[in-house]
């Protein structure tokens, strides 16, 4: 009966060997080794990935994990990590450690206030964090310190205003607080720069074919407005037409689920 309730405790999931993490290696466009561990329904962080610690991205999306351990300070060399469509309450403080992280996915996880470390501001290299889909109803004031950050996804939490730690961000260029319950107008003088109010970006191999549809139909109705738009008005939608490349290669921060 003992042996049975320890069995009961342990977390269920897909136990993911070094062989398999091998396999899953893959190799970037621009010759980064990226180990794409995503959707394979994993319910805990496997220890053995430890040993390929030397990869420049990881993807652990889409999985079962309610938990990241510190060791993930270990990946010194992480430039890419997304944690998105997992069960994460907590984001360990050794994230601080990744001083090489350009692109950080949390999104769509259990994340409360609580759970989001203020370390997260020692990211100096940090350009892209989304922090979308999950419960929070502020975040670390120390995101003021991510003075490189250009994309940040705030969108569907509880916060009930714009942070103030948003205001001086220097080369922010995109804000998503959409479905927060943010009274209207308290998003105005956040940045003195017009954008849209959201952007999402993502590969059309990874949508299926009703999101596909839901794109595709967005984008004829932008172009509509932009054709009976003045020519002075059509500057703001400009860089809509070719995403810079920052934002191609962060492209799965953007994705968002709706199956």
């Amino acid at each position: 009966m003992a042996k049975g309730n320890k069995q009961s405790k342990e977390p269920k999931g897909r136990k993911i060997t070094l062989k398999m993490a091998k396999l899953a290696l893959k190799l970037t466009v621009d010759g980064k080794r990226r180990l794409d561990l995503s959707n394979m329904e994993i319910a805990s962080f496997p220890k053995c990935i430890l040993k390929l610690c030397d990869v420049d991205e990881l993807d652990l999306s889409r999985n079962m994990l309610k938990k990241i351990p510190d060791s993930i300070d270990k990946f010194v060399n992480l430039r890419w990590l997304d944690l998105h469509s997992n069960q994460l309450d907590h984001v360990p403080e050794a994230i601080g450690h990744l001083q090489n992280l350009y692109s950080l996915n949390l999104c769509n996880n259990l994340l409360s206030s609580i759970g989001l470390p203020n370390e997260i501001g020692l990211l100096q290299k940090l350009r892209s964090l989304n922090l979308g889909m999950n419960l929070l109803e502020s975040i670390p004031s120390s995101i003021a310190a991510l003075k490189e950050l250009r994309h940040l996804g705030l969108f569907n939490n509880h916060l009930t205003r714009v942070p103030e730690c948003l205001r001086n961000l220097p080369h922010l260029e995109s804000i998503n607080l959409k479905c927060n319950p943010i009274p209207s107008g308290d998003d105005k003088g956040i940045d003195p720069i017009q954008r849209v109010e959201c952007l999402y970006l993502v590969r059309e191999s990874c949508l299926c074919a009703s999101c596909l549809k839901k794109v595709k139909d967005a984008r004829q109705r932008l172009d509509s407005r932009l054709s009976r738009a003045p020519a002075h008005g059509r500057s703001i939608f400009a860089g809509l037409i070719t995403p810079n490349s920052v934002a191609q290669e962060d492209q799965g921060t953007w994705s968002k689920e709706s199956h």
